[in-house]
Formats: structure tokens, C-alpha cells, sequence
């Protein structure tokens, strides 16, 4: 199969090594353009133009995929199938009408639930118990097209949106193999998405990131779970900001953002049940256990309370 593949983040990765590895002729990638990071604003790559630098794959960065010369260009290399993967625009009928056979876009969810930019994140910060992959033949709504493959996966009790994402990407790689296998073959059997079942999943903003001491212990911990790698889950303290990057529920009960220890350890409040921070950070310092945070940090005393900045 001569293939053109849209992809940018980590998560699309083993797909496409997946297929350059089963000897499919992917003729170019088409990536995010590079953007400027950091304190000295250096030019960052995608993950998959480092990916496609490694492999010798042609590389298209435009900054509108809707512009005519490139356009043009995508139209030239006569590809069958165009594969889509975290690539992070969505594309038009103009795009999609390309390809000889049609455009497949492989999704971290399980459609038609979690439509949108950031599934895997929203999966884990809403306390689900299983999630899972879908390949769809695309159209020019968001992740709403007719369903080629889907496969479950089970969100283990540890897992963080970082983690989950990991496992997604490397079973969405071979669930995407399948798919490309069945579409050259022609053995596809489409589904239509239930559009009385759909969910949505924004990308993250960063007001998504802040604890609100009320709500249950769960929903704490899974906030913290599921906010990594950006915003991260954070609280005040004082009008200090402070980031919490892992929790554990434990038994017992206090007042909504109480602290209950801050010696070696730093427990809070709930609406229900007490939260441990394992991990912490003071804005602008590196992270840390509680143990060598509180004794570089003396400000929080047992009856203290931590808030929300509004």
C-alpha cells in the first residue's frame, strides 16, 4: 500500500514504524511544523519528524495543510490510503478526497465516547475502568466516521494518563496494521457510531488542572492521574502555587483541603476520605517526596488548608 501518513505526538510513533517495519511504502509523513520551547526558545521537532529523520521518510510541515501548494503536492504522490494518528489538526474534504481508496484515522477511545483532542486524558480523570482503540474511515466531522476496528483495553488502577497513553500507542500500532491489511484486501466491514452515545474529550486547559478540595478523594486522585504531562494537577497556598504530581486515597476524614500531617508526610482533606501527596513541587522548583519538601518548605502546619485560586 503507497501511503501518506498525519501524525505528530508520541502516541503515533509506533504506527508508523509499525508500518514502515511490514514493508508498507509510506511515501511521506506530514507533521506539526517545529515550535519554539523553553527558556531559550529552541526549535522543537515532533516526535514523528524525529521518527521519520531516523527512517529517511520524506516530510511535509505545513502550517495550514489547506494551503493550495501543498495541497498540490500531497496530490502528486498518487497515494492509496492516508493514515492519520495524533496529528492534531482536523482535516477537510479537501484533504480527505486525496487518496485512491480513502483516509483511516486510528483514536485512543472507544467510539463514539471521547471524541476529541485529549480521550485518554478525560478517560482516566473521569475514573473509568476500561477504554480502548478505534480505527475509523474519516469524514469532515471530528472522530465521527463510520467504525473499520475497534479493541478494548482495560485502565489498571495505577495507570496515569503517561502510562496509558504509552500502552494505547503500541497496541493502536498493530490494531492499525489490521486495518490497513483489511482495506487492501477489501474486507472491510463498516459500523456506524452511535451518535446517541457520544462523549467529548477538549484538549486540556490549564484552569482543568486545579484541585477542588470538595469533590471526593477518587476524583482528586484521578485528577492527578490524568493531568499529566500538562497542566499537571495544582493547589494554593497562600497565593503560592503548588503542584501535586501523585497521590494515594487512605481512610479517615478531615475538612475539604485540611492538612491533617506535614511531618515526613503530607496528608489532606476531602469531602470523603484523606489524600497523601507522594510526590509534590513548589512552582518554579524541581519535584520532590514529602519528606524533603516539608523541610525545605516549613510554611504548612498541621490545621492548615490548602484552596483553589479563583
Amino acid at each position: 500500500m503507497k501511503i501518506v501518513f498525519f501524525g505528530s505526538s508520541e502516541f503515533a510513533v509506533p504506527s508508523l514504524e509499525r508500518l514502515l517495519e511490514h514493508g508498507h511504502e509510506v511515501l511521506s509523513v506530514v507533521t506539526r511544523p517545529d515550535k519554539k520551547k523553553g527558556r531559550h526558545l529552541a526549535l522543537s521537532e515532533t516526535p514523528v519528524k524525529k521518527a521519520s529523520l531516523k527512517k529517511g521518510v520524506n516530510i511535509f510541515q505545513p502550517e495550514n495543510p489547506e494551503e493550495p501548494g501543498f495541497l498540490k503536492k500531497i496530490e502528486s504522490l498518487d497515494a492509496d490510503l492516508f493514515v492519520v494518528s495524533s496529528y492534531g489538526r482536523i482535516l477537510t474534504k479537501n484533504i480527505l478526497s486525496l487518496p485512491k481508496i480513502y483516509c483511516i484515522n486510528l483514536h485512543p477511545s472507544l467510539l463514539p465516547a471521547y471524541r476529541g483532542a485529549a480521550p485518554v486524558n478525560w478517560a482516566v480523570i473521569r475514573g473509568e475502568k476500561k477504554t480502548g482503540l478505534t480505527i475509523i474511515k474519516m469524514n469532515e466531522k471530528m472522530d465521527a466516521g463510520d467504525i473499520i476496528l475497534q479493541r478494548r483495553v482495560i485502565i489498571e488502577k495505577e495507570d496515569t494518563s503517561l502510562t496509558l497513553n504509552k500502552r494505547l500507542s503500541e497496541l493502536g500500532a498493530i490494531l492499525l496494521l489490521d486495518a490497513v491489511r483489511f482495506v487492501k484486501e477489501d474486507r472491510v466491514s463498516f459500523k456506524k457510531q452511535n451518535n446517541r452515545k457520544v462523549t467529548f474529550a477538549p484538549k486540556l486547559k490549564k484552569e482543568d488542572g486545579a484541585i477542588d478540595w470538595e469533590k471526593p478523594a477518587a476524583e482528586i486522585h484521578n485528577l492527578v492521574r490524568g493531568t499529566l504531562p500538562w497542566p499537571g494537577a495544582y493547589t494554593y497556598f497562600g497565593e503560592e502555587k503548588i503542584n501535586i504530581w501523585k497521590t494515594t486515597v487512605m481512610d479517615g476524614n478531615a475538612r475539604p483541603g485540611e492538612i491533617v500531617q506535614a511531618q515526613k508526610e503530607l496528608i489532606i482533606g476531602s469531602k470523603n476520605l484523606l489524600i497523601r501527596v507522594d510526590q509534590i513541587q513548589l512552582e518554579g522548583k524541581r519535584r520532590m517526596g514529602p519528606p524533603e519538601f516539608l523541610r525545605g518548605y516549613r510554611k504548612l502546619k498541621k490545621g492548615d488548608s490548602f484552596r483553589v485560586k479563583k
